[in-house]
C-alpha cells in the first residue's frame, strides 16, 4: 500500500465526516463499533455510552415493529453483501437528563452498506442515518391541508350543485367556460354542446339578438348583467328565466371571471301576464309592468359571485339544533338587526317557532325529505322593533350529508312579498289598474 505523504488519523477523520454514520459489527447483536460526531449529536447519546454494546441495548427500539425493520435490514446486508435502504420508521430516542429527559419522537431514513475486506468477506456494516422528522411532519401537515382543501372543495361543489339555480361562468372575454349540472339537466344538452358560444342556441330565436347585445355590453363595460329571456328546456318548451351575472375582480381591479346564475320565473311571469290581460289596459301594462316590478325588486338586491354574491338568500344550518354556520348577505338583509352566525334558529328567530318552521326543519333533518315552499306566509320582526311584519317567501330546505352522516340543512330562498302583494292588488275589485 502506498505511504501517504501526510500522516492521517483515520478514526478522527471518520468522527469528523459530515454525515450521520454508525459503524456496526456484522454479528447478530449488531455491536456498535464507532460513530461520527454528527451521529452522536442526533442520537442524543455520548459515544462512550454506546460503543461495545449491542444495537438495541444502545438504542432501545420504540416498538417491536420498528426493531424488526432494522433487524431485517441488517440481515439483508449480511446475507446479500449489498446496500439496503430501510423504509421510513419511527424510532424515538431518550433525551439526556440535562435536556429534560423523556422520549423524543423522531422519524428516520437509513441505509446500511456492507464494508468488505480484500477477499470479499463482510467486515462491518456502515449505517448512514438521516433524521427526517421535520420533513415527515411537514408532509403530514401538507397532506392534512390537502385533505381539508379537498373536503372544502367537495362541500362547495355540493352546495353549488344543490342550489336550485342555473349556474355558469365565463372568461373575462365573455366566453362561457362552465355550466352547472342543473343547467345541463334543464337544457338536456352535454357540456360540450354549450361551450364556444353554442349556449345562445338554447334561447328563443326572438330573444337571441337582445340577449347577446346585453351580454356584450356588460362584458365591454364591466357592468352587472341582468336579462330575462325564454330558454328551451329539455322537453322543447321555452321557459322564461331571469339571468344575472357579476364580474369578479382581482387586487388590480381587473376582471378575472364572470359568475352568472338564472332562475325559472315562467310561472310567475305567466301569472302576472294573465292578471294583466284581464284589465282594459293590458296592452300598455303587459311586459313593461312586470319588467318594471322586476327592476324595482332587483335594485334592492346584491348581485352575487357564487355563494356570497348570489341574488338569492342562502344559509347553512348545522346539526339537529339548526345552528347558523353560513349566511350570505341577501339572507342577512332579512334580519339586519340580528347576529345569526353560531346561533340556532330558535335562539335568534323565536317568532318562527309557533309558525311551524322549526318543525319543518326537524322533519327535513330526520327524514331526509326536502321541503319546497312557494309564497309561504311568514311573520317576521324585520326591523328590530318587535312588531311582526307579513312576508312571503319561496324557499327550499334540503338535507346535506358529510360522508354517510347527516350534517345539516341548506336553505335557499327568494323574498316574493312584493310579487304577491302586487298580484293581490291586481286581484282586488277596487284596483286602479284597468
Amino acid at each position: 500500500m502506498p505511504v501517504s505523504a501526510f500522516p492521517v488519523n483515520y478514526q478522527e477523520l471518520f468522527h469528523a465526516l459530515p454525515e450521520n454514520f454508525l459503524l456496526i459489527a456484522p454479528n447478530a447483536d449488531a455491536t456498535i463499533i464507532d460513530n461520527t460526531d454528527n451521529h452522536e449529536a442526533v442520537s442524543l447519546k455520548k459515544r462512550e455510552e454506546v460503543i461495545g454494546k449491542p444495537f438495541f441495548e444502545a438504542y432501545p427500539a420504540t416498538d417491536e415493529k420498528s426493531a424488526a425493520v432494522i433487524r431485517e435490514s441488517h440481515a439483508h446486508v449480511r446475507q446479500h453483501l449489498e446496500p439496503h435502504v430501510m423504509p421510513l420508521i419511527r424510532y424515538d430516542l431518550q433525551r439526556p437528563e440535562e435536556q429534560g429527559g423523556g422520549l423524543e419522537e423522531l422519524y428516520w431514513q437509513a441505509t446500511h452498506y456492507p464494508i468488505l475486506d480484500a477477499e470479499g468477506r463482510l467486515q462491518f456494516i456502515l449505517q448512514r442515518t438521516q433524521d427526517v422528522t421535520e420533513q415527515h411532519h411537514a408532509q403530514l401537515r401538507a397532506e392534512l391541508v390537502q385533505q381539508e382543501l379537498a373536503e372544502q372543495q367537495e362541500r362547495n361543489r355540493f352546495i353549488l350543485e344543490s342550489l336550485p339555480i342555473l349556474v355558469w361562468t365565463a372568461l373575462p372575454t365573455g366566453e362561457r367556460d362552465f355550466f352547472s349540472s342543473r343547467w345541463l339537466q334543464f337544457t338536456g344538452r352535454p357540456l360540450e354542446a354549450e361551450l364556444h358560444g353554442q349556449w345562445i342556441h338554447n334561447i328563443h330565436p326572438d330573444d337571441q339578438a337582445r340577449v347577446q347585445q346585453q351580454w356584450n355590453e356588460s362584458v365591454a363595460t364591466g357592468q352587472p348583467y341582468q336579462v330575462e329571456y325564454r330558454l328551451r328546456r329539455h322537453d322543447g318548451q321555452y321557459r322564461w328565466v331571469l339571468m344575472r351575472a357579476m364580474p369578479h375582480y382581482n387586487a388590480r381591479h381587473e376582471i378575472t371571471m364572470w359568475v352568472g346564475g338564472g332562475t325559472d320565473i315562467h310561472d310567475q311571469k305567466q301569472m302576472v301576464q294573465e292578471l294583466l290581460e284581464t284589465n282594459e289596459q293590458q296592452a300598455l301594462l303587459s311586459d313593461q309592468a312586470y319588467q318594471a316590478y322586476q327592476l324595482a325588486e332587483t335594485q334592492r338586491e346584491t348581485f352575487y359571485n357564487l355563494f356570497m354574491q348570489t341574488p338569492a338568500m342562502i344559509c347553512i344550518l348545522r346539526g339537529p339544533e339548526h345552528r347558523f354556520e353560513f349566511v350570505n348577505p341577501e339572507y342577512q338583509k332579512l334580519f339586519p338587526h340580528r347576529q345569526l352566525i353560531g346561533k340556532s334558529v330558535a335562539e335568534v328567530l323565536p317568532e318562527v317557532i309557533e309558525q311551524g318552521f322549526i318543525s319543518l326543519l326537524d322533519n327535513v333533518y330526520n327524514t331526509g325529505e326536502a321541503f319546497v315552499g312557494n309564497e309561504l306566509d311568514i311573520m317576521l320582526d324585520r326591523d328590530g322593533s318587535g312588531q311582526l311584519q307579513r312576508s312571503y317567501l319561496n324557499f327550499t330546505y334540503q338535507l346535506f350529508m358529510e360522508g354517510a352522516e347527516k350534517a345539516g340543512i341548506t336553505v335557499f330562498a327568494f323574498d316574493v312579498t312584493e310579487l304577491v302583494l302586487a298580484r293581490q292588488a291586481l286581484e282586488r275589485p277596487d284596483s286602479t289598474v284597468r
